[in-house]
């Protein structure tokens, strides 16, 4: 719950599982961190060709058996078979996870094209029915107000999302972006197609601006060249930069929240320090 006069705020954050022990401390640190914010929940992604999925696994359990919050589960269709996959759902459920983030995922093979696993599921809304047929998950998937890069174009990649969503999806959380114009307009165009279950903007802190530039193109996402000034002559100046991401990501919420988004899911790269000082400027509070 938010103290700030726009009104109530919700807020979901991302993790990714560690590869060292010193990576794992950090994502701890993270965790307790943010805890005290109460956030709907927590999502733990996947490495790209499914290359974490036994961190993944064993860090959504520790959440569950160490922690007040809520795990939603990385799920994709890369590197198993469907018999495998429906044993890892079956395994959240058993350890008590009841959200997962169904995803294609990515290829393998860095900058190849994507195909399907022998025997597995093909698709991400292949993945969702298969899901629903195994227990009564709640179950988010991928959205993209850019359009993702493998989609033919806009309609195309707004007919899989709402193909997603018939097959048992209850919510969307957007890929990163920066122009709220750009959300607005792909909002229009969801609730057109007949899509109702919540839209979540994925937003991201720039706690590392050329790093952040290469996120976006790889995945599509513009960068509006006002947001770009900000942090021009910043890359050796990290304290500074922490300040103006804050503050770039907090504009970003309050035009949203203005607009009466109220749900935000924030990807955090397991750093505290900048989702922390956001979700404080925005107003949430730890325990209320």
């Amino acid at each position: 719950m938010t103290l700030d006069p726009l009104g109530p705020l919700n807020v979901s954050f991302e993790f990714f599982p560690p590869k060292t022990p010193e990576m794992e401390d950090a994502l701890w640190r993270t965790v307790r961190r943010l805890e005290p914010l109460n956030p709907g929940f927590v999502s733990v992604t996947y490495g790209a060709g499914g290359s974490t999925r036994e961190r993944t696994h064993a860090t959504v359990k520790r959440l569950v058996e160490e922690t007040r919050l809520k795990p939603a589960a990385h799920l994709t269709c890369v590197a198993a078979t469907r018999d495998e996959v429906d044993a890892v759902a079956r395994d959240y459920w058993q350890a008590g996870v009841r959200h997962i983030v169904a995803l294609r995922g990515d290829s393998q093979v860095p900058g190849a094209p994507y195909q399907p696993h022998p025997g597995g599921y093909d698709y991400a809304v292949d993945l969702v029915a298969g899901l629903k047929r195994i227990a009564d998950f709640e179950i988010s998937v991928a959205a993209y107000p850019e359009v993702h890069p493998d989609a033919a174009g806009p309609g195309a990649d707004l007919d899989n999302l709402k193909r997603k969503i018939d097959a048992g999806a209850t919510r969307a959380i957007t890929q990163f972006f920066f122009d709220n114009d750009v959300y607005f307009r792909f909002l229009d165009r969801v609730l057109a197609a007949g899509i109702t279950v919540p839209v979540l903007p994925g937003i991201i802190p720039v706690s590392n601006f050329r790093q952040i530039a290469k996120f976006a193109a790889a995945t599509g996402a513009t960068i509006p060249a006002a947001m770009a000034r900000h942090f021009d002559g910043l890359d050796d100046d990290p304290e500074t930069r922490k300040l103006v991401a804050v503050a770039v990501a907090a504009e970003q919420v309050r035009g949203l929240a203005a607009a009466g988004i109220a749900d935000f899911h924030f990807y955090t790269l397991n750093r505290a320090d900048l989702c922390f000082a956001l979700c404080h400027l925005l107003g949430l509070r730890a325990g209320a």
